[in-house]
């Protein structure tokens, strides 16, 4: 008696489709390499958080780690109203250069507002949502980005 087939062998007359993979920029298209600046758009998005009094900014290089983007810029809001207006700057921000985020998450709640921008994803939190969450913890092989400073 022989085994019977999925519904997905099936359907298919060869070897199963396997999911597409998005690739990592590389120098040549305008990426970066580890171990060298970070991209504008990050730094841009850096100094919109700022503008709006953003606290604990953090940025996570994740090139070397596998994942699905580059880099995390993780930063966090005092209360639902300045989580939106971080998150509104940055937005605003990366727009005028052309950026706009693939997807936007969270923004209705303003607990936690996430902005995919396939190379890097922005991560505002309220206070409770980031200390409950603890991505840099959940990435913590990640190697953390000095951002410039603002005041300087």
């Amino acid at each position: 008696m022989t085994k019977p087939k999925s519904a997905r062998e099936k359907t298919t007359d060869g070897p199963v489709p396997r999911p597409r993979r998005r690739t990592k920029a590389t120098a040549a298209d305008g990426g970066t390499k580890p171990g060298t600046a970070l991209p504008a758009e990050l730094t841009l998005a850096a100094q919109a958080a700022h503008d709006k009094k953003a606290g604990g900014v953090v940025a996570l290089d994740l090139r070397k780690v596998d994942a699905f983007t580059d880099f995390f810029f993780i930063c966090t809001g005092q209360n639902a109203r300045q989580v939106k207006a971080i998150a509104d700057a940055i937005e605003t921000a990366l727009a005028t250069e052309g950026q706009k985020p693939a997807h936007v998450e969270g923004y209705d709640r303003a607990n936690w507002i996430l902005l995919d921008y396939f190379t890097f994803i922005v991560h505002v939190f309220a206070p409770d949502a980031r200390a409950f969450y603890d991505i840099e913890r959940l990435w913590g092989s990640a190697e953390r980005v000095a951002l410039p400073d603002p005041a300087a």
